[in-house]
């Protein structure tokens, strides 16, 4: 869904603290629906900045502008180089106001002439990509709003021509193999179809391809949008356009690819529906309108050839214009679709109702073939769109005298009612959003599976419920990972359990392709958070922190395959230090945490894997792995744990491309592993390939410093220093290290962590250099649960201290006893009953260590009995004193 634009009477501001130009914004000022400010503080500090940082006198300079280029580019153009400038910081305020009058003056000459600038400011003019930007910016908008309008025509298409929608069957099968857009686009077009009684007969290639096609245009229309909102918005700084038109035609490539597709396939259902119109007059006089106005399969060809030729001669500016061109004739068809799709469904009727003959008829829709008496049932999307559509046909205009005008007629009025600058088209966008939306049972969880009339109730893949005595395991091990973190000083974050898509993607290496992608609601591309690490480092960017010790427990989210140990949900216990500290001193703090958190959990033997990223990269320089391609082979070296080396070399060689003869010397390496100082002592012997490393010295120097302080710490016999730990993760750039549980539950990795000097940096404009730890604490749960059973220990739900145990079956002698020992912080429950041994079973099963009985004969003498329910001691307490007896009872044991 396209991002929704300005009102035709807004404004756009720019500069302002916290504002950003949108595809919509660009979109709207390029085709004058809004005007453009320059906030007031942006001004000012260009004014200051200008007057204080200007080294060399004002230059004449004329901003060149493509003859080329349409009114439309041209103003887009413009608007995208006034953003550069003002983000810039360094330019004067007289650029950015001319520029801000000629857009807000709406005439169509857009030369500014020569203006005067300063070096600075032909820096970023004689370098600006802004032409490229701007042009984004329709591209963004335009796509995006045609993959929703699309979608809904294909469907009237459908009904048009009784086709069968059996293609439309796709599910999501949850284990990421399924296309997502393609699945849907199914979906979406069985929203709209839903309830019509139109389609299902007729096999139609144009149909069928319908999910594929429209799945591959969402796709690239989602990319395009990430693309464009980060470079609207970057720093104004010169950079050769060359490398940005080839990062754009990355991009812009895939949309020419998918526009051109889209355009047959609609031109295909476009000449369907004109097979379809059952009378023959509307139908040749519809064919010939048809033929006169709408572009065909050639004009595509064409259009998408003069797109490769200039992507070929790096005319990255014609490249732009040629695929914006290609947009607007795909718009066109596929109006012309809706066009026909229309007049099939409803020209026979609505010509009916105007009185107009056609072909001899009767003026009452009796024309053509013999009329069919049958009401059409439309689907409950489409039909809301086709009344919208006829009520934009009825309204406005003079009375059309034959068929001929009133198709006319209603050619331009579909054009108005698709026209993207007019002032209703974003309500039409909302409006299909709103039924996509309405439809809450394609948007309910699997829940259920029948079988032989009963119900079978089940959860999705890789989750888990949890019982109570589960529950009770894990907020003991929480409060025991709380007071450790606690213990070094760390103070709590939370964070929002999704984040804007682009925030995650490219942080992960390989395993990005797992981040869960949340459906686009018509605004910002969102993803549940993949760890908790990213996250963070947004936050200290966002904030401007220098320096932060966190810690969070919070539940991320992966699109893993399930299986022992390993889920889609699951909690992560992190700790971060954020900051310039002493040499190695955070990374020695982190790795002690460490072996404190799983000491105290108590889960038995571990072992702490130990490498160093930069040592790492050494190796793999070493044995002459190109630096490009150090990333991936790192996410193969980092399976060793699951797979051989064999199965990880063959990997290497014939999918990563490496030599058989490279692959053979990274085993030499990756199979050593030892005591951190034994193994580091033969690393720095003077034969050493490493010390020609200038990489690996520096990690061998970090490692030295490291071990020591944690030899010193008493935690070294814990660690041991192997070669073959890897991290798939692209933004660690130090210490990484891995725990691993040595006992019999096999669970895989239980934490890990690393250090991460540039991650921040992605969200600001400072390095803060950072080292973390992550436990899995699903995977200790699991071993945690496992030596329980193995103990056959009986485990707690509750912490009751005491249960009031009322013989009888006032309720309200419970509520007074059971209200005083709340009130004096007493665990306590209660119960009414009139057989003593329900409530000695309850305390028995619950394991409460106290009752208080209260009978009738307790209640003639003024007292309560305490029970002690593991000896059946009963004392008798006076009433008034048993507060006081209980709180002097438990103070030993709390």
């Amino acid at each position: 869904m396209a991002d929704r634009k300005p009102k035709a009477s807004s404004v756009i501001t720019l500069g302002g603290k916290g504002s950003s130009l949108s595809a919509a914004s660009v979109f709207a000022v390029a085709n004058g629906l809004a005007q453009v400010r320059i906030d007031s503080s942006i001004l000012d500090k260009l004014k200051s900045s200008s007057s204080s940082n200007r080294k060399s006198p004002p230059v004449k300079f004329h901003i060149p502008i493509p003859k080329f280029l349409t009114c439309e580019e041209s103003r887009a153009f413009l608007l995208a180089l006034l953003n550069k400038l003002l983000l810039s910081g360094s330019a004067s305020t007289v650029l950015p106001v001319l520029i801000s009058d000629v857009l807000n003056a709406g005439s169509k000459n857009l030369d500014l002439g020569e203006v005067e600038v300063s070096a600075e400011e032909v820096g970023i003019l004689d370098k600006s990509c802004a032409c490229l930007y701007g042009f984004c910016g329709i591209l963004d908008y335009e796509s995006s709003a045609l993959s929703t309008i699309a979608d809904v025509v294909a469907a009237m298409s459908c009904e048009a021509s009784k086709a069968d929608v059996g293609a439309l069957n796709l599910m999501d099968s949850g284990d990421g193999l399924s296309v997502k857009d393609e699945v849907g686009v199914a979906s979406d077009l069985k929203v709209l179809l839903n309830g019509s009684k139109l389609v299902g007969k007729v096999e139609v290639d144009a149909v069928s391809e319908i999910p594929k096609i429209h799945g591959s245009l969402r796709e690239v229309v989602r990319m395009v949008h990430l693309r464009t909102r980060v470079e609207l918005n970057s720093g104004g700084k010169a950079e050769k356009s060359g490398g940005a038109g080839k990062a754009l035609a990355t991009v812009l490539s895939p949309l020419a690819v998918s526009l051109r597709y889209l355009g047959e396939s609609s031109f295909s259902r476009a000449q369907m529906n004109l097979n379809s119109i059952g009378s023959d007059n509307l139908r040749s006089t519809l064919v010939g309108l048809f033929k006169g106005k709408c572009a065909g399969m050639n004009g595509l060809r064409y259009a998408h050839r003069l797109i490769s030729e200039a992507a070929f001669e790096e005319d990255y500016v014609k490249f732009r214009h040629e695929v914006n061109g290609l947009l607007g004739m795909v718009w066109e068809i596929v109006i012309w679709e809706a066009i026909t799709a229309f007049v099939a469904l409803e020209g026979t009727e609505s010509i009916g109702k105007t009185g107009v003959e056609v072909n001899g008829g009767d003026g009452k829709g009796n024309v053509g073939k013999k009329s069919d008496k049958k009401k059409k049932v439309l689907g409950k999307g489409t039909s809301v769109i086709v009344q919208l559509l006829k009520e934009r046909l009825q309204s406005g205009g003079e009375d059309p005298v034959d068929a001929s005008s009133l198709l006319e007629k209603w050619v331009e009025g579909v054009h108005s009612f698709l026209d993207r600058k007019d002032p209703e088209f974003d309500s039409l966008l909302m409006k299909v959003k709103e039924i996509l939306e309405s439809n809450e049972s394609r948007r309910l969880p699997k829940l259920a599976k029948y079988f032989t009339g009963s119900i079978h109730w089940e959860r999705r893949k890789g989750t888990r419920d949890f019982a109570k005595e589960q529950m009770a395991v894990r907020e003991k091990a929480f409060s025991i990972i709380g007071d450790v973190f606690k213990r070094h000083g760390a103070m709590a974050l939370d964070t929002p359990v999704f984040e804007l898509r682009e925030t995650l993607m490219g942080k992960y290496g390989e395993d990005s392709k797992l981040i869960y992608d949340l459906a686009d609601q018509g605004g910002e591309l969102c993803s549940l958070r993949y760890d908790l690490t990213v996250p963070f480092a947004r936050f200290v960017a966002m904030n401007g922190l220098t320096s932060f010790k966190r810690y969070q427990i919070a539940k991320v989210y992966r699109r893993d395959n399930p299986s022992k140990g390993r889920y889609r949900e699951f909690y992560q216990c992190d700790f971060d230090i954020a900051g310039q500290y002493e040499s190695m001193g955070p990374d020695f703090e982190v790795i002690k945490i460490l072996t404190e958190l799983l000491d105290e959990l108590n889960i038995g033997d571990y072992e702490v894997k130990l490498n160093h990223r930069k040592l790492l990269d050494g190796m793999l320089d070493i044995c002459g792995v190109p630096p490009e391609k150090f990333r991936t082979i790192c996410s193969s070296i980092d399976k060793l744990d699951k797979q051989t080396f064999a199965q990880i070399k063959k990997e290497m060689v014939e999918e990563k491309g490496l030599t058989i003869e490279t692959a053979e010397k990274i085993g030499t390496f990756v199979k050593e592993r030892g005591s951190p100082l034994e193994l580091l002592s033969k690393l720095k012997q003077e034969d050493s390939e490493f010390l020609g490393n200038n990489a690996s010295v520096v990690a061998l120097n970090e490692l030295e410093i490291l071990f020591k302080a944690l030899e010193k710490s008493q935690c070294i016999n814990k660690v041991v220093f192997d070669l073959s730990l890897a991290r798939g993760l692209d933004y660690y750039t130090g210490v990484i290290f891995e725990a691993v549980f040595k006992g019999a539950t096999q669970v895989g990795s239980i934490a890990a962590g690393g250090r991460y000097d540039n991650l921040i940096g992605m969200f600001g404009t400072k390095q803060v250099p950072a080292v973390g730890i992550s436990l899995g604490i699903e995977r200790v749960f699991n071993i945690m649960e496992q030596l329980q059973k193995d103990q056959n220990q009986a485990i707690r739900a509750t912490e009751t201290q005491v249960l009031v145990s009322i013989l009888g079956d006032d309720l309200s002698q419970a509520a007074e006893l059971v209200s005083e020992l709340w009130n004096a912080k007493l665990k306590a429950e209660y119960m009414v009953h009139k057989r003593l041994m329900k409530h000695i079973d309850r305390a028995v099963e619950s394991r409460i260590p106290w009752m208080i009985l209260v009978g009738e004969r307790e209640l003639n003498e003024g007292i309560v009995k305490l029970r002690d329910t593991t000896t059946r001691e009963e004392i008798p307490v006076p009433r008034n004193r048993i507060v006081d007896e209980l709180q002097k009872r438990l103070i030993p044991s709390s």
